[in-house]
């Protein structure tokens, strides 16, 4: 008897292999011959929370530590969580299947399961980065997030970055904290694979508060990236109001980050820090473009608010990086062309992933776009994030 359609037959984990589930992606890389590609993935996941029991050695605190083994990283211990989903009712596999997946041998199970992904999909480095994590601006005790920062932190430098040049990190900065914010860059700036430092979008710090100064000045003097990680808050008062995980993810993502670059801007960061590398991950393009005309637009009707700046905001923004993911695509491609022009995305554009997530995106969405030339795609695939992150420009994945 036919099985219904709503329903689905049920996955063999016993036999998930990444390789094996992204051979679509590694056929469609070799039909577009990304071997002669460079690819760099500027936002990649993994998730960090099987590998806590390892992670938690790292705090330093003997009373945050004992409680975090204690409670395992459960919401009703020490870690907080967000309501949502990204497996699809049970149509997303690969969450499941990495956990009885056999990787290839590596140092560590983390370092040979994220290089299954990049050979798969033609990448050749990623920057990794943790995904429970990415909510844990939203925890209510400062010092819980910057135990766990500095304890990631250590365990990514130690046990990933130290063992494999493909792949890089920009390293969790506790931004709830401004000192142990400045002291992760003090510790890390110079560690193996760290390309620069990421803050954690679903928060309530400004970023204009002066006791980030002397954060953003070193970043500025090591020439590390500063990147703002969109995530949602379900508890913000305004999201809040939304009952339906889409609504709140196409929302959040874009909420936060418009927020912090209209402070970013308005109050002349670009102005104080002119060689400091910003980079916006994971909110999509059309709120940037958007945001800036918008901007640009009360700018000129209301200088006296903004005495620091000496061009119009959308000057500033468009000296700043984007990630691609999600990239929203239209049916007129016009509009989406537009969209880059209004960011300069052949310069400022830089490709992402969001692998393993649910709605990832291959290089292909950057790759087939019509009005792109060859030397776009290129910057855009690789070759911008190779200048911002100092990385080699010679391809070396091994494409399946």
């Amino acid at each position: 008897m036919d099985m219904p359609r709503n329903e689905t037959r049920p996955v063999r984990f016993d036999e998930f292999s990444t390789p094996k589930h992204l051979e679509h992606a590694s056929e469609q890389a070799r039909q577009r011959n990304y071997q002669d590609f460079l690819i760099i993935d500027v936002d990649s996941h993994h998730y960090e929370n099987e590998n806590y029991a390892e992670v938690f050695q790292y705090i330093e605190n003997p009373v945050i530590r004992r409680d975090a083994v204690e409670s395992a990283g459960r919401s009703t211990g020490l870690l907080n969580t967000q309501v949502g989903t990204q497996n699809l009712a049970g149509r997303i596999t690969r969450q499941k299947g990495r956990r009885i997946e056999k990787p290839r041998a590596a140092k560590h199970r983390d370092i040979g399961m994220t290089l299954d992904w990049m050979d798969a999909i033609g990448v050749d480095y990623a920057c990794l980065f943790p995904t429970p994590m990415l909510f844990l601006g939203a925890h209510p005790v400062p010092e819980i997030e910057a135990a766990m920062a500095q304890a990631y932190n250590r365990w990514l430098c130690d046990n990933v970055l130290a063992h494999e040049p493909r792949i890089v990190s920009m390293l969790y900065l506790p931004f709830n904290d401004p000192e142990a914010s400045y002291r992760t860059v003090q510790e890390f700036g110079d560690r193996k694979g760290v390309v620069g430092f990421m803050v954690t979008s679903p928060r309530y710090k400004p970023v204009h508060d002066n006791a980030f100064i002397k954060t953003y000045a070193l970043i500025e003097e090591m020439g590390k990236t500063i990147s703002f990680h969109a995530a949602y808050n379900w508890d913000d008062r305004a999201l809040s109001m939304t009952n339906r995980f889409i609504s709140v993810h196409a929302l959040g993502f874009m909420f936060f980050n418009m927020i912090h670059m209209t402070n970013w801007v308005v109050n002349g960061l670009p102005e104080r820090f002119p060689k400091l590398k910003v980079m916006w991950i994971e909110s999509g393009l059309t709120w940037a473009a958007s945001l800036a005309q918008r901007l640009d637009h009360s700018f000129m009707m209301r200088t006296s608010d903004c005495p620091q700046l000496k061009r119009k905001p959308s000057e500033y923004m468009q000296e700043m990086f984007y990630s691609t993911q999600p990239m929203e695509m239209p049916a007129d491609l016009s509009i989406l062309e537009a969209t880059f022009k209004m960011i300069k995305a052949d310069t400022q554009l830089v490709w992402s992933s969001d692998y393993p997530h649910w709605d990832f995106d291959l290089p292909s969405t950057i790759y087939d776009l019509p009005f792109l030339s060859d030397q776009a795609k290129r910057n855009i695939l690789g070759g911008t994030a190779a200048k911002v992150f100092n990385l080699p420009t010679k391809p070396v994945k091994k494409i399946p």
